[in-house]
């Protein structure tokens, strides 16, 4: 999928066109494949929330339905896949909207929903913040203030299905007073969506894009939050002991382990950076059931309040054992490799996967890169950002690594390079490595 809609189906090996299809707004999510009435179709979600069917041999629609019911709310996480159920996560740009002094912020709100695979029909729809937003009170300038809001969905829901559950994290929210379900870990019930049971890490935080800057602040909840959303997806991972356990990272730069069979209480928890609202762990972590591989972002320069917490910034990939939650080792990522590279950041945000024996990370340096998973050392490395001729033939070049983690497949990794957002270094290409065939 692509930033304009476009959906590719492509030759794994040799990366060309089968077919396209155009959405009504940009991808940013993953396509999940699976059987319906004896065809193979695709399933997907768009920036809009519109969530589609389409039949894999020949790129046709068989249903779409727009699922979010805001006119902010969007969808950037993955949908998941289960038992004739399309599951959908909910975000909402007004976090971003919130910037005009003049918009009345806020009223929506985070939220998860099921569809039917067959037609594409809500089966249930979870808010986040039960109750409705209301006015509350007037900016400094008159404009009306609405609360509760906020407590996005920015990722894929977690299927549990021994236990009949959906897991999902959540941001902050947009107004105060915040809720209880804001940066948390919700447990939905997978038949009728009702909450299960929740774990919250940060309490009362509240932010939006109108606290970044030094104008047009109208809109920032006062006192500001420090923005730390679960940005993640849930990992439901079994111990090398047979113990099911929920893992999890936040932006605050803690990872924490939850026991789902006591309601998400927490088992162990681990600080692996400072933090911020573009700090800590963004978009995903791993497990090969020893170990927690966490990229932690800690972009010093996007650290806009204050955090309490004193460590320094400290970006790079870490692993933790998964029954203690101690750090096993570090590879810090490597300020050398911008140079002199404009948009370049010494980080790693994007989400690793993990292989046996190896884990790969990709940085905000556009490098893409593998560690032996018992130690941490560099086994591979591959600078992404430069000119590549592509397939296609639209010109092509890579840069920052963000977002999700490569796709490893049949003796292939997928890595996508260019992430423009949020000052960083943009690019175009879907990269294709392969171990030399002898």
């Amino acid at each position: 999928g692509g930033s304009f809609g476009e959906v590719f189906a492509l030759d794994a090996r040799t990366g060309c066109v089968r077919w396209s299809y155009e959405a009504d707004a940009g991808l940013r999510g993953a396509i999940l494949v699976g059987a319906e009435g004896g065809r193979a179709m695709a399933y997907f979600v768009d920036f809009r929330t519109n969530a589609y069917a389409l039949d894999v041999a020949a790129g046709t629609l068989r249903w779409k339905t727009r699922v979010g019911r805001h006119p902010e709310a969007n969808t950037t996480g993955s949908p998941a896949l289960h038992g004739g159920q399309l599951i959908v996560p909910i975000s909402s740009m007004e976090v971003v909207t919130a910037g005009n002094p003049m918009y009345e912020c806020c009223t929506s709100s985070g939220a998860v929903a099921s569809l039917h695979t067959t037609t594409g029909l809500v089966k249930w729809y979870h808010r986040v913040t039960v109750d409705s937003a209301r006015e509350i009170g007037k900016t400094a300038i008159g404009t009306a203030i609405f609360a509760p809001s906020g407590a996005p969905v920015w990722s894929s829901p977690t299927v549990d299905a021994r236990r009949g559950l959906v897991y999902v994290g959540t941001g902050e929210n947009y107004t105060r007073p915040a809720t209880a379900t804001s940066d948390a870990i919700l447990a939905v019930r997978l038949d009728n969506g009702a909450l299960a049971w929740s774990f919250q890490a940060s309490r009362d935080d509240a932010f939006t894009m109108a606290c970044t800057g030094l104008r047009n602040r109208e809109n920032c909840p006062s006192p500001p939050g420090p923005d730390h959303d679960f940005g993640m997806s849930p990992i439901l991972a079994t111990r090398a002991d047979g113990k099911e356990i929920l893992v999890v990272g936040q932006k605050s730069g803690v990872v924490f382990a939850l026991d789902p069979d006591a309601k998400g209480a927490p088992l162990w928890s681990t600080r692996v950076g400072k933090g911020s609202a573009l700090g800590g762990i963004h978009w995903g972590m791993a497990t090969d059931s020893r170990f927690v591989y966490a990229a932690n972002a800690d972009r010093a320069s996007a650290i806009v309040v204050k955090d309490s917490v004193s460590l320094a910034p400290s970006p790079g990939l870490y692993a933790l054992d998964l029954v203690t939650g101690k750090s096993v080792w570090t590879a810090p990522a490597l300020p050398t490799a911008c140079g002199e590279r404009r948009g370049c950041f010494a980080a790693n945000s994007a989400a690793p996967t993990v292989i046996p024996g190896a884990v790969f990370a990709g940085g905000l340096d556009g490098h893409i890169r593998a560690h032996a998973t018992n130690d941490g050392r560099l086994l591979w490395d591959f600078d992404t950002v430069k000119d590549f001729p592509t397939i296609n033939g639209v010109a092509g070049r890579g840069g920052a690594i963000d977002g999700p983690g490569p796709v490893i497949a049949g003796g292939f990794v997928y890595v996508n390079s260019g992430y423009g957002s949020f000052g960083q270094m943009p690019g175009n290409v879907l990269l294709a490595f392969s171990v030399a065939r002898r």
